[in-house]
């Protein structure tokens, strides 16, 4: 595996954790505001975030590369909406598409097929993602400041299961 790729699947492993942990920070934030149905939606969102980390960890293994751990900040997420949250959400998971999409690049130009196979999955996953946050600052905007709305959507996140956005 060329240096460029090992490099940068190590940077998208910190990517995924960080995002991962900005997700858990979201979660404890709507504990405060009391969404539980919000906190647990970003729980969920953190688990996925670490489940894409592991997935490029585990992908570096099998092609025999030692995955090196970079440096995984502190949360600075502030909000004080749901609707603010939500489109925090939304923002970080077009980072994530950016970089998803560089590192498709890198690998088409390192002619490194087997990420490139990789990749078609963390395309199609970024896809669902966004539209999913998208339906979600929808549902907020035309709840408005309604608490019934409010409730109603927060019980809606709350309902969601593992592996749907």
């Amino acid at each position: 595996m060329k240096e460029s790729i090992l490099n940068a699947v190590n940077k998208q492993i910190q990517a995924e954790f960080q995002s991962a942990y900005d997700y858990l920070a979201m979660s404890s934030r709507f504990e405060v505001l009391n969404y539980p149905g919000a906190a647990a939606w970003m729980r969920m969102q953190w688990q996925e975030e670490t489940a894409h980390a592991m997935k490029f960890y585990d992908y570096l293994v099998r092609r025999g590369a030692g995955p090196t751990l970079l440096e995984v900040k502190a949360p600075s997420v502030t909000f004080n909406s749901a609707l603010e949250a939500f489109e925090l959400v939304l923002e970080q998971e077009r980072g994530v598409t950016k970089l998803i999409h560089e590192l498709y690049a890198l690998a088409v130009n390192e002619h490194d097929y087997p990420l490139q196979t990789l990749l078609h999955w963390f395309i199609d996953e970024q896809v669902e993602e966004e539209e999913a946050a998208e339906a979600i600052i929808d549902s907020l905007r035309m709840a408005g400041d309604s608490g019934q709305g409010l409730l109603m959507i927060d019980r809606e996140l709350g309902a969601r299961q593992a592996g749907s956005e």
